[in-house]
């Protein structure tokens, strides 16, 4: 069995034997081997000078990653924690998301940002914060989640070979998921979302640490009826507005599920893309099960906090009290 932390660290280690050029730095990613020994044994396979520790200043190891970059190299920093990324935020959306722009495509920035995000490990504020918001709202930045053992190998390697600064999130919670694969091995580009689960009666749009939560609602949505598809967006910049929108198209619902707080979220902006593309094919309005809009609360009220199956089959009952008739039960030319 593999786990998503083994994973990520093979793909480290492959793009690490392929390319002398990719450099892994950060907060105690080297003889530690990262707070989740992502980067375990990679300073003692590749020295210290391709795999080392930083000062305490995220502005400082993401300033130093886009002077590496534009030396020549490949450089995959680590994030400890997400909401320790903000102090570094100037240094992505100023310089980081623009530096190809600002030098008319002269300049690339090769350069891979890892950040541990979301919640569902009882861990404490500062600690817990989906902020993939903030990425995908700036032009110019990638901004990968990966939701399988499978897809943290092949979307770390995909991102660590684009010329474009990549936003890598990492669903914590999902470390320890496990997949029986015996190889790891690319599972296709950036750009592409993956049905997880094919069905007729609704779709449901997740990401990341939602992923498996909405693959449970389908399950036990089985029970009441409900024929979900499951599809796992891989990337939420670039969007795969074409295989979202022909699982819509398909089954007329839609929820989105998402563990960071719903106003102005990526959540809204789904909802958004779905309701422009498909909105003649929709039987109801478009739905969000999403964290409350309030901060990041303490470890013992998080299960309250975050999506949860239940409301996510909540909202698929909201999505059956509308005004026409539910036809999913009856023969095609709608008579029982």
């Amino acid at each position: 069995m593999t786990t998503m932390a083994q994973a990520l660290n093979t793909a480290l280690r492959h793009a690490m034997d392929e390319d002398e050029r990719v450099l892994v730095f950060g907060e105690d990613v080297g003889a530690l081997g990262g707070v989740f020994r992502i980067t375990d044994g990679l300073t003692a396979k590749f020295g210290d000078d391709r795999c080392f520790d930083t000062p305490l200043a995220e502005a400082g190891i993401v300033g130093f990653a886009i002077g590496m970059a534009m030396g020549g190299f490949r450089p995959v920093v680590e994030m400890q924690f997400d909401a320790f990324a903000y102090p570094a935020f100037e240094q992505i959306a100023s310089h980081v998301a623009k530096m190809r722009n600002r030098t008319r495509g002269m300049v690339e920035l090769p350069l891979v940002i890892r950040i541990p995000y979301a919640g569902g490990i009882g861990g404490v504020e500062h600690h817990c914060d989906s902020s993939e918001a903030y990425y995908a709202h700036t032009p110019g930045l990638k901004v990968v989640t990966p939701a399988t053992v499978e897809d943290a190998y092949s979307l770390l390697r995909e991102a660590i070979d684009d010329p474009d600064p990549v936003v890598f999130l990492e669903p914590k919670k999902l470390y320890w998921s496990k997949s029986d694969i015996e190889r790891l091995d690319r599972t296709g580009p950036f750009g592409r979302a993956a049905v997880r689960r094919p069905g007729r009666d609704a779709t449901v749009v997740a990401y990341g640490p939602s992923v498996p939560v909405a693959l449970e609602a389908a399950k036990a949505a089985a029970d009441e009826g409900w024929d979900l598809e499951v599809i796992d967006l891989r990337t939420i910049v670039p969007f795969d507005d074409a295989t979202v929108a022909a699982s819509v198209r398909k089954t007329g619902r839609c929820v989105v599920v998402s563990e960071a707080a719903g106003f102005a979220g990526v959540s809204a902006e789904i909802a958004a893309r779905v309701q422009e593309r498909c909105f003649h094919s929709l039987e109801a309005p478009v739905l969000r099960v999403a964290g409350f809009d309030i901060p990041y609360p303490p470890p013992m009220l998080e299960h309250h906090h975050l999506p949860s199956v239940d409301r996510v089959l909540d909202a698929l009952d909201r999505l059956q009290r509308d005004d026409r008739p539910d036809t999913r039960y009856l023969p095609a030319d709608g008579v029982a």
